[in-house]
């Protein structure tokens, strides 16, 4: 719940700091890793209700928070602005969330243990 809220703050203030990736894309990503940390945090909750109905649920709800800030931000702050690219990022970022969680759970891995993995292996 506090990445969620803090993810309406920073999409809806100004942010001018922001550390450049080196890519004219430097937005998207930041959009898209946003919303796959997002999803991939409610997803791992949903999890503990062994519920394809919730994860469903939480799914299309997670959709409609992207689609809804992209939407609202500029009428919120002047210096916001819709981006089709950014809501697209926004569900993009959803859906691969929505599938890294799944994984996990499918294999049964933590994640701590799939980052050991995936960055330790020989």
């Amino acid at each position: 719940m506090i990445y969620t809220a803090a993810l309406v703050l920073v999409t809806l203030i100004d942010l001018e700091d922001i550390p450049s990736l080196g890519s004219s894309l430097d937005d998207k990503i930041y959009h898209l890793l946003a919303y796959v940390v997002l999803a991939f945090l409610w997803m791992s909750y949903a999890r503990a209700f062994k519920s394809k109905e919730i994860t469903a649920i939480i799914f299309i709800a997670l959709l409609l928070f992207g689609v809804f800030l992209e939407l609202v931000q500029h009428q919120i702050n002047a210096n916001r602005t819709y981006d089709i690219i950014d809501l697209l990022s926004n569900c993009l970022g959803v859906a691969l969330g929505t599938f890294i969680a799944r994984i996990l759970n499918v294999f049964k891995l933590n994640i701590f243990k799939a980052l050991l993995f995936l960055f330790f292996i020989n």
